[in-house]
């Protein structure tokens, strides 16, 4: 797990997570060179991008390595929006592998929707990150596919989610114990208060008493 340290801003997702990504990347050709991937899928972006540059390409072009983006979301960008049209073309895809390009408004093919699985009729919006083509994007995307999302986006993403729940646990149980540990304090900072009170009283009336 690793600590974000820029903002989340849309359109820019590349320069909070690209860092953190490649090295990743570098510390597995570091320390195993022989798993290094033929390909790397990216939960996010390539082409398909406000400037036609998102995440995949950021990773893509900076480890040197063939790169897709699948992202899960339509990003709407370019012409390209949720409207009946895109709608009815997500409908009429029948099986996995059933896709559609993702137009803009200049012409220009940014990307591909693509039913990936026959048990999901929700698509996923594949493109070009770096050193690949649309169509072998696409189909490498379908071959990983067992659910919606390619196996090694869905993998990584539910180790992360145990990781952050067994998190969460641990700050719940380190909480737990400080709240503990507090009360331990408290409670004998208000015994020590209580002698001392106890003690100030004592002297008080012993006082009075030499007094009267």
């Amino acid at each position: 797990m690793v600590t974000l340290t820029a903002p989340y801003i849309a359109g820019f997702l590349a320069f909070r997570e690209t860092p953190f990504l490649l090295e990743a990347l570098q510390r597995l050709e570091r320390n195993q060179p022989t798993l290094m991937p033929q390909v790397v899928f990216v939960d996010g972006n390539g082409l398909f991008h406000y400037r036609e540059f998102g995440l995949a390409c950021h990773l893509g072009v900076l480890s040197a390595l063939p790169c897709v983006g699948v992202a899960k979301n339509l990003l709407q960008v370019q012409g390209v929006y949720k409207s009946e049209e895109h709608q009815s073309q997500i409908a009429a895809l029948q099986k996995g592998g059933d896709c559609f390009p993702l137009t803009a408004a200049s012409g220009k093919v940014l990307g591909k929707a693509l039913r990936s699985s026959d048990k999901s009729s929700k698509p996923v919006y594949v493109s070009v990150g770096h050193k690949i083509s649309l169509d072998t994007a696409v189909r490498l995307t379908h071959s990983c596919c067992h659910y919606r999302v390619p196996e090694p986006i869905r993998q990584y993403t539910a180790n992360q989610l145990k990781e952050n729940l067994s998190w969460r646990k641990d700050r719940v149980r380190n909480k737990g114990i400080g709240d503990q540990m507090n009360q331990k304090l408290n409670s004998s900072a208000a015994r020590q208060s209580a002698v001392l009170f106890g003690r100030e009283n004592a002297a008080h009336h012993l006082c009075n008493s030499i007094l009267l």
